[in-house]
């Protein structure tokens, strides 16, 4: 059994892919900061930071981060997948077993993340319909790439015809403002336990839960079919589409998002554009990741982000808890207290620390603390943590 517990040698691994985890955790961070030290979800940022500046940090990350970080996470959750299926059949795993062993403790993790520590989990999501993935993952590249667009395009008729529309939830509630304020800033924890769990009850209403779970599946099956067409390893091979692929996603994806302006009225070009804009735009920065990690300067650059992506789940986590120790009344109680331009500085101020901790920790242990636990889990058998000294 000790074979099944080997890390991914250092030379094997595709330095893009960790690059491209660790800058989707800053653009998650970007987008989750306003929820973890305000009412985000009831209010109106338009009216409740009405400063210039507040405005115009708002602005650029609902141009460059807004709906773009979460595509490419789920993108890489099929691509890991992917991964991880052929691995186990290199390895002789029979790979539906271990993989949904795998998803169950995921969906245990993401529960108590949701649940005790911020309400904004997306790990719940991940592993529920990674269950599907067990369906599909020995289709050819070609199918998972067709069933994926499919998929991904189903929520804009969903959000466009259904008569459960999730828009109506999103918007100015005073008095849910006021007790959020008083809960999350003042409140005992088993009153903020009840409040994280109402306010993951409103992000979860109705459709928009079902709505997000088909879109990871449509992203999940993409960057599993990527990686079974090995687009992202052999980079040389296929520089030409992967170049198409970013000028498009460059066009497409900031071009919907301007575009977006002039028809605020007509529900389902909005729709359209809320679908496809975010998941173009994430297939821009994926392209000019994995295309710059190609030179010897690029590698260099990104080697930070790298260490930030190869402990994704760790780094994810700490962000909850770090934020949430902050701004929640069991810390140091800053909930309500802060602008958004202080919360836009402070998810830099704070990934610093991340990269430089994280420096730190893949150079004297196998896995993140999180994974190890994961992995250990997953196995049921301890595997190696500490590395050895060369």
């Amino acid at each position: 059994m000790t074979q099944l517990f080997t890390p991914l040698p250092e030379k094997n691994r595709t330095i893009a892919i960790d690059v491209l985890r660790g800058f989707a955790l800053i653009g998650i961070l970007l987008v989750n900061m306003p929820t973890f030290h305000s009412p985000f979800l009831y209010l109106d940022s338009s009216t409740y930071w009405p400063s210039m500046m507040d405005q115009f940090f708002s602005g650029i990350v609902d141009l460059f981060a807004q709906s773009n970080f979460y595509p490419l996470f789920a993108f890489l959750f099929g691509y890991g997948a992917m991964i991880i299926a052929e691995r186990s059949q290199m390895k002789g795993i029979y790979f539906p077993t271990f993989f949904a062993r795998r998803l169950t403790i995921l969906l245990v993790i993401g529960c108590i993340h949701a649940f005790l520590i911020w309400n904004g989990d997306i790990l719940i999501t991940y592993a529920i319909t990674g269950f599907f993935f067990i369906l599909v993952y020995q289709f050819s590249g070609k199918m998972l790439l067709r069933i994926g667009i499919a998929i991904y395009c189903i929520p804009v008729l969903l959000t466009t015809f259904s008569p459960m529309q999730s828009q109506e939830h999103f918007g100015e509630n005073s008095k849910a403002i006021q007790t959020s304020i008083q809960t999350y800033k003042n409140g005992s924890i088993l009153e903020i336990l009840k409040q994280r769990a109402t306010d993951w009850i409103y992000m979860n209403v109705e459709m928009s839960a079902v709505i997000l779970g088909i879109g990871v599946i449509g992203l999940m099956l993409l960057g599993a079919a990527f990686a079974k067409q090995r687009w992202l390893i052999d980079v040389d091979k296929h520089k030409r589409l992967l170049i198409g692929l970013l000028i498009t996603g460059l066009l497409l994806g900031f071009g919907a998002r301007i575009a977006s302006s002039f028809y605020i009225d007509n529900l389902f070009l909005i729709n359209i554009q809320e679908q496809f804009s975010g998941a173009f735009i994430a297939l821009f920065y994926m392209m000019v990741i994995v295309l710059s990690a190609q030179t010897q300067v690029g590698q260099k650059l990104l080697k930070p982000l790298a260490n930030v992506g190869r402990l994704s789940m760790s780094n994810y986590l700490l962000q909850s808890i770090a934020m949430t120790f902050i701004f929640y009344s069991y810390g140091l109680g800053l909930y309500g207290s802060i602008s958004y331009t202080v919360g836009f500085v402070l998810v830099f101020g704070f990934f610093i620390i991340q990269i430089l901790v994280s420096k730190w920790w893949v150079t004297r242990f196998q896995y993140g603390p999180v994974e190890y636990i994961w992995r250990w889990a997953t196995y049921g058998q301890k595997p190696m943590f500490k590395k050895k000294p060369h």
